[in-house]
């Protein structure tokens, strides 16, 4: 068959799939209305910036001393301080939560502190909250630290005081918004890719249009391309969306070039497109391929991918897995394009390797395919 004839075929093909996808309410809903509500979720109502954290201040003698501590305390603005002069006050608050922690300064604190001796400060911490009570404990002793130092500047008789200076690259106000939404961008992508390709591959094979597209002089490869390019050019229109969000909207910095961006996002396409197909193959069901959908490549995108948890903190063979994920490699170079730039030998070693996965899942459906109408 000439060159031209296989080009019309398969323009035919995507023609076709573009036209059902256009007509199809799911479609959009899931490609274009579905990212608008994760993206709203993780820019407005996901945090993890810990500020104005309740806590109760004990002082069991007000002294000047213990108030000038007192005063370090309220003026940070790490903590929302309620003050009191018993603990037991806030032993209710701190379990019901109204306060995440309780900072005791003891009735010999100022005579220990005239006397040479080391003064100390008890912090009672809720523990069910593993983060907020390391923030509680780590900030309290800042505080201190910090009025520590202020009363030795204001010795004579002290040398002078450790100044340390804090830089923080790319995200210099530690906002989790800025590394939380290009993450989330990855997620949206995986259920476009995944979770789109495999419900509308899996509604042709229920209703028995896709046997009788094979039974054309169509090839396998030929049909499998043709349904990919729409969904993958619509997966690049959703990105396109989240990404003018994540920057007009959420003011994210986006400090990297947007060859970057579209080259690590076609990247991680093909295995999400192809993890979708090879799905949709295999079940042959709306409702089992959405769920393996969501089992296999959602999960894993959101739990195993470092987007909320430290890969590195991971048991050993779980960081095995994520070698797997192909949301491991787009999350933290799409957080680099956003808040660093570019950086090209990150973004090649994420391409290749995201490519060589999307390579094996299309091999695959591609023999699945064959075997079904075989």
């Amino acid at each position: 068959m000439s060159t031209s004839s296989r080009i019309r075929r398969f323009t035919a093909l995507v023609r076709k799939e573009s036209y059902q996808a256009i007509r199809d309410p799911s479609t959009i809903l899931i490609a274009f209305v579905l990212p608008l509500i994760l993206l709203f979720l993780f820019g407005y109502g996901v945090s993890l910036d810990t500020t104005r954290t309740r806590i109760g201040l004990v002082l069991e003698q007000a002294t000047p001393l213990t108030q000038d501590l007192s005063a370090s305390f309220q003026a940070s603005r790490y903590f929302s301080v309620t003050v009191g002069r018993d603990q037991r006050m806030f032993h209710d608050d701190l379990v019901l939560g109204k306060v995440r922690g309780i900072v005791v300064i003891p009735a010999d604190f100022a005579t220990d502190y005239a006397a040479g001796r080391r003064p100390q400060i008890q912090v009672l911490v809720d523990g069910s909250d593993p983060n907020t009570a390391n923030f509680v404990q780590n900030y309290a002793q800042g505080a201190v630290a910090n009025w520590e130092r202020q009363r030795q500047s204001e010795t004579v008789a002290s040398g002078p005081p450790i100044s340390i200076e804090q830089r923080f690259w790319f995200n210099p106000e530690l906002t989790s918004r800025n590394f939380l939404v290009p993450g989330s961008i990855a997620i949206v992508m995986t259920l476009v890719g995944t979770l789109l390709t495999s419900l509308v591959v899996a509604r042709e094979w229920e209703r028995g249009t896709m046997e009788a597209m094979m039974a054309t002089p169509v090839t396998a490869a030929e049909l499998l391309a043709g349904k990919i390019l729409p969904y993958f050019l619509l997966g690049l229109a959703s990105m396109t969306l989240c990404v003018l969000l994540a920057v007009f909207l959420f003011d994210v910095p986006f400090r990297g070039s947007v060859f970057a961006l579209y080259g690590l996002s076609a990247a991680f396409l093909i295995p999400a497109l192809g993890q979708g197909l090879l799905i949709s193959t295999a079940t042959k069901n709306q409702f089992l391929a959405s769920q393996i959908a969501l089992i296999t490549a959602f999960l894993p995108a959101f739990l195993l991918s470092g987007f909320l948890f430290e890969i590195n903190s991971m048991p050993q063979i779980i960081q095995w897995i994520t070698i797997i994920v192909p949301a491991r490699y787009l999350i933290p170079s799409l957080q680099t394009v956003f808040l660093a730039g570019d950086i090209w030998p990150m973004f090649a070693r994420s391409i290749a390797v995201m490519l060589v996965i999307g390579g094996i899942m299309f091999v695959l459906a591609a023999r699945s395919t064959r075997k079904r109408i075989g």
